[in-house]
């Protein structure tokens, strides 16, 4: 038996596969129940009328090239969130097994497992030491009930990066026994490469992708599952079919073109700078009592009065994130990095 079955969900492992109608390009279907002529308006290339390549493979080999991996490693998926969702169904049984978080750190890894019904065994990153893993709490608290450990870096909302080498560690320690989820939602704008590349090393990792954040195109709904091919394979079993609708396919597509990918590096740049502009200036302000470095494209400040920093926002027009409510952030709020203006505009009110 494979470390994937012998993990795994057993009833997902003998789940036979939902199979759609052939998918073949030039070929005329009278095999899917479609109609046969486009609605009026519809301008896409393939025709809204005919479903989707249920493969997804133009966009899978793009996202393949940009990501440096192989095409069989990687399942793409309605927003990250939803290969979070499928992860823990397919690896969590409803109350008996769990996942392990390390808080404070995004919460949808909790609320998968809620809707799941699997348990969630939490062990708190270290503030003391720039919120970092704390390795070996981790490693005994991961018994053989957990099944999927989820390490977000860089971490959402403290903005820090998590040792790489502590990752592998972790992920090499827990080989037949975990798998090792890290969320690279933000990478792209901290100076380190994607752990991916380490993944046929270490099968028992995989690496979450998002087009929604340095990409600019959380609208389309668009992440990527990079994993050993086995686990791509036990997750298209229970992924919907036709999960990625033909506009995002198209739109997508076209989208990670050289051109935008040059047009990427140049916003990642500016983030960078306008991030490190507003942490300076942020840290000088009289209610600010500390600034967290980040990774990210956003800031996690405290405050001495948050409730007064939330009002001055809001009377100019501008929301930030209230993560008051997280483990050890009881006075702190998330900054999302904006426009110059937009920055200028929330240090003036805060001033």
């Amino acid at each position: 038996m494979s470390w994937v079955a012998s993990l795994a969900r057993p009833e997902i492992v003998a789940l036979k596969s939902f199979e759609p109608a052939a998918w073949e390009p030039g070929v005329t279907r009278m095999n899917a129940n479609e109609l046969p002529w486009r609605a009026a308006a519809d301008e896409s290339l393939a025709g809204l009328n005919r479903y989707p390549d249920p493969k997804a493979r133009a966009l899978i080999d793009r996202l393949a090239e940009v990501y440096r991996v192989a095409p069989e490693s990687l399942l793409v998926c309605r927003g990250s969130d939803e290969a979070i969702d499928l992860l823990v169904r397919a690896f969590c049984r409803p109350s008996s097994d769990n996942i392990l978080i390390c808080p404070p750190t995004y919460g949808l890894y909790a609320l998968a497992a809620g809707i799941q019904g699997a348990g969630v065994v939490s062990v708190p990153l270290v503030a003391a030491e720039g919120f970092s893993l704390d390795t070996q709490a981790l490693l005994e608290h991961c018994t053989g009930l957990v099944k999927v450990v989820f390490l977000c870096c860089p971490n959402n909302p403290t903005g820090n990066l998590l040792s790489e080498s502590v990752i592998l560690e972790v992920a090499e320690t827990l080989a037949q026994r975990a798998l090792v989820v890290v969320d690279e939602a933000y990478i792209e704008f901290s100076h380190r490469q994607s752990l991916a590349v380490h993944i046929p090393r270490y099968p028992h990792l995989a690496v979450l992708r998002t087009l929604s954040k340095a990409h600019g195109l959380a609208g389309a709904r668009l992440g990527t599952l990079i994993a050993d091919p086995e686990v791509i394979q036990l997750l298209r079993k229970i992924i919907a079919p036709y999960a990625v609708p033909q506009l995002v396919l198209e739109a997508v597509t076209e989208l990670l073109s050289p051109l935008h990918l040059r047009t990427l590096q140049r916003r990642i740049a500016q983030v960078r700078a306008e991030r490190a502009r507003l942490q300076e200036t942020l840290a000088a302000l009289a209610n600010v009592t500390a600034v967290l470095p980040s990774e990210t494209n956003f800031l996690l400040a405290r405050f001495k009065d948050p409730d007064t920093a939330l009002s001055r926002a809001g009377a100019v027009r501008i929301r930030v994130r209230d993560v008051r409510g997280y483990l050890g952030l009881s006075d702190a709020l998330r900054i999302s990095v904006g426009t110059a203006e937009e920055n200028d505009r929330l240090l003036r009110a805060w001033a």
